[in-house]
């Protein structure tokens, strides 16, 4: 029992020297936090704010583009440029601090951009006690925010009369610093600045926190102004991303102030163009100063883009069309009273590529041509009869007619709608060849009224109508490209106006008009696919404007592909060969056999042309006029080159055929320009050769 007795007494003493030790450890590991908190905290806090990491991107300047041969087309113009790149957490104060010594070595007399909340937002930071005093009390319990904009509402317009000019210079100074990102440079004023300017901001920037000199660009169009509507513009810096659509590009790591292609190709090939931007990782300390920089990513021009036009053959277009106007107004100048445009294209029928894309149009009271070229894209007119090789390929894969029917041409007379007829009386009995040589409306017409279900004509009788035949029709039309998009790669175009702008139900002789091109209203690059379709033996190929991809290149010549923008076939016209076969020999017979309606023009053309005339009545200011179309490729047999215009409100009964005219000059200009680089090349060659031998 004492043995027992002696046992127990030893067990509490081991409890409490192990209790003991425990409290010693704990009492060491407290000491020691303790030491680090009171000895080490500002060190330690330190140490955790330098690990805080902030990115900053830099804009690269924007890619160029080139026409097919590789001359530069769209460049950037390096300037001169001030610049600011904020630290973290900068604060108004800040800035106006900044602006008030840079405004003592930088002129910014446009302040043009200054608003009256900006020179609100700068007479409170100079006159804070002044502005809060006009808070009452109860305001003053008011959030910071909500007083703020009460003191923005009782300025009055004698606070706003005492800012002076100079000062008007600092808010515009201060309010490009207020639009800078954190540790992004942001350009102040690129415009006008001297070289005395630069080289004062650069011996001072030392007193200018944030602020150094720079250079920046400018977007330059080489050829302006040929093209320059048809590339487009882009926002300036102080525009920045478009408001509506904000969302799209912040998305995309867009910054606001950046600036984006906004129409044309420009805005098109957007994401190829702007490039990619210098990626730095900042390591800033709890002050938001810089501690350490490093390169994450460096910035690269973005991808310059090869146009499809040739800028040569462009010129030649253009330089066309403002002669044959001119030339009209002033050999029919009452007749051609409300000729002010032509638009014309031309086209790899194989490729889709556009070679030459032109609308002119002449300002009578100015006297001056402006270069518009996107006329051809959204400019919608009524085209005639350049559309009748649709009609006639709808008829035959329908088989509303047969290859070599005949069908006398007679004016149709229908009782209740109007009389149909012919431009001329001297047709005869074509063949479905034949009317497209001699322009046949009434072989048109007849082909519509079959697809509407009326078969035979009888004199004077309605027109019977089960009205399939417009939406037959149409499809037909829609396999070409007339009345649908094209597909071309820019940001908008047209796809043609039913009826001139009709809405209502179609009726039967206006679907006869629609036959002959007298209903439906199509833009040129649209009758461009068209023929360039029937040229191809029926693919319909998606326009081009741009014809590759490259990669930047620090010289002036072009960097390797980046990607190639492959033909688009969109459809093909799923009709028998023979049936294009026929249509291609009616638009030969147009151009090279006597009795074709384009025949004087372009019948001793050696490159072996066809294609199609059209003539359609368009009114004006309640004046009938008429639209002078032409649509055709070369050579007939092989074709490379497709091309289609318009000039709208000609003179009725002029003999002055501007179509044909430019046309003629059109293709000549391809051919002509092709043979003077073949000779060129062969010559280059030959030079070459004799060197080596010597």
């Amino acid at each position: 029992m004492g043995e027992k007795k002696k046992q127990k007494s030893h067990l509490p003493l081991r409890l409490n020297v192990l209790f003991f030790a425990i409290f010693i450890l704990f009492s060491l590991l407290i000491l020691q936090l303790g030491v680090v908190q009171i000895l080490h905290g500002e060190d330690a806090q330190a140490e955790i704010d330098r690990t805080e990491n902030v990115t900053s991107k830099t804009p690269v300047p924007r890619a160029k583009m080139y026409d097919r041969n590789g001359n530069l087309i769209v460049d950037n113009d390096l300037k001169y440029a001030i610049t600011y790149t904020p630290p973290r957490n900068v604060q108004p104060e800040d800035n106006l601090e900044t602006a008030e010594k840079l405004v003592n070595y930088m002129n910014m007399e446009d302040t043009d951009s200054v608003t009256e909340r900006d020179m609100k937002d700068y007479w409170i930071l100079k006159n804070r006690e002044k502005a809060f005093s006009r808070l009452s009390s109860e305001e003053l319990t008011l959030s910071d925010s909500e007083q703020y904009q009460i003191v923005l509402d009782r300025m009055t317009q004698e606070d706003l009369n005492s800012i002076t000019d100079e000062e008007m210079e600092v808010i515009a100074i201060k309010r490009e610093l207020d639009q800078a990102t954190q540790l992004t440079p942001h350009v102040i004023k690129n415009e006008g600045i001297s070289k005395e300017e630069y080289a004062i901001i650069a011996e001072h920037a030392h007193e200018l926190p944030g602020i150094s000199v720079s250079t920046d660009w400018e977007r330059v169009k080489v050829n302006h102004p040929t093209l320059s509507n048809l590339i487009g513009n882009i926002t300036n810096r102080n525009e920045g991303l478009p408001r509506q659509d904000i969302n799209h590009y912040l998305s995309r790591n867009y910054s606001l102030n950046d600036r984006v292609g906004e129409s044309g190709l420009e805005e098109e090939y957007e994401p190829y163009l702007q490039g990619q931007k210098e990626v730095r990782q900042h390591i800033t300390n709890s002050s938001g100063e810089v501690i350490k920089s490093e390169l994450v990513r460096e910035g690269e021009r973005g991808k310059d883009l090869m146009l499809s036009v040739d800028m040569e053959l462009q010129k030649e277009i253009d330089k066309i069309l403002q002669e044959e106007l001119q030339a009209a107004i002033t050999k029919h100048p009452y007749e051609n009273r409300y000729v002010d445009r032509a638009m014309a294209v031309m086209m790899d029928p194989d490729t889709g590529e556009v070679l030459a894309i032109s609308g002119q149009r002449y300002d009578r009271d100015k006297k001056e041509f402006y270069d518009e070229p996107y006329r051809v894209l959204y400019d919608a007119q009524l085209p005639g009869s350049a559309v009748k090789g649709a009609t006639v390929l709808a008829g035959l894969d329908s088989g509303v007619i047969q290859p070599g029917e005949r069908f006398r041409d007679q004016r149709l007379q229908f009782k209740g709608s109007p009389d149909k007829g012919s431009w001329t009386s001297s047709i005869g009995s074509p063949t479905d060849i034949d009317a497209l040589k001699k322009s046949s409306n009434v072989y048109m017409f007849r082909i519509a009224m079959r697809l509407g279900g009326h078969w035979d004509y009888v004199p004077k009788q309605p027109l019977s109508y089960n009205g399939e035949g417009y939406q037959i029709l149409s499809n037909y039309f829609k396999q070409f490209g007339l009345g649908t998009k094209t597909g071309v790669d820019y940001p908008y175009e047209a796809t043609g106006v039913l009826g001139s702008g009709r809405v209502s139900p179609v009726k039967g002789y206006e679907v006869l008009d629609m036959a002959i091109g007298q209903f439906e209203a199509y833009t040129t690059i649209q009758l461009g696919q068209y023929v360039s379709t029937i040229a191809n033996g029926g693919y319909r190929i998606a326009p081009r404007l741009v014809k590759q991809l490259h990669n930047p290149s620090n010289t002036e010549e072009l960097g390797s592909v980046y990607q190639v923008q492959k033909p688009t076939i969109l459809n093909k016209v799923e009709m028998e060969e023979q049936y294009l076969n026929r249509v291609q020999e009616g638009f030969r017979q147009v151009f090279q056999e006597s009795g074709g309606t384009a025949s004087s023009y372009f019948n001793d053309a050696e490159y072996k042309p066809a294609g199609k005339t059209g003539t359609a009545q368009a009114f004006i200011e309640g004046v009938e006029t008429n639209n002078l179309s032409l649509v055709g490729y070369a050579p007939y047999d092989n074709p490379e080159v497709a091309f289609a215009l318009i000039v709208p409100y000609t003179g009725q009964g002029n003999e002055y055929k501007i179509n044909n005219i430019i046309g003629r000059r059109m293709l000549d200009a391809y051919f002509e320009l092709k043979e003077e680089r073949e000779s060129g090349n062969k010559k280059s060659s030959e030079d070459e050769e004799e060197s080596e031998e010597e």
